[in-house]
C-alpha cells in the first residue's frame, strides 16, 4: 500500500490506481450492511484485530509491523490495555520454567 497526499493506492499490479480516502470504509459498511453484522467500522475492526493478535502473545513488534506504527512505541501506547495480563502470563510461564 502506498499513501499520497489525497489517496491511497494498494494494487500489487497498479500503483497509480487513485482511490478516495473513503473508499475502503464504505465498502466495508456495505459488506457489513449485506451480510446482516452489527455495525462496527473499519477502524474499530483494526483495533479489534490488532488486539486480539497482542493477546494471542503475538510480538509487540510483529504487531508494530502489521499496523504500520513508525515505531514500536506507539503500539503499546494504542493496545497497552491487554499488556497487563500478558505480563502476568508470561510471569507464570518462566516460573513454571524455572520451578517446575
Amino acid at each position: 500500500m502506498k499513501r499520497g497526499k489525497t489517496a491511497v493506492t494498494c494494487s500489487p499490479t497498479n500503483w497509480v490506481t487513485p482511490y478516495y480516502p473513503g473508499y475502503f470504509s464504505d465498502a466495508w459498511e456495505r459488506r457489513i450492511k449485506t451480510l446482516g453484522l452489527p455495525r462496527i467500522r473499519l477502524h474499530d475492526a483494526r483495533h479489534t484485530c490488532f488486539t486480539a493478535m497482542l493477546a494471542a502473545g503475538e510480538p509487540v513488534k510483529v504487531v508494530q509491523e502489521l499496523a504500520g506504527h513508525a515505531n514500536a512505541n506507539i503500539t503499546p501506547g494504542v493496545y497497552g490495555h491487554v499488556l497487563p495480563g500478558m505480563a502476568k502470563a508470561a510471569g507464570e510461564r518462566l516460573s513454571a520454567q524455572l520451578f517446575d
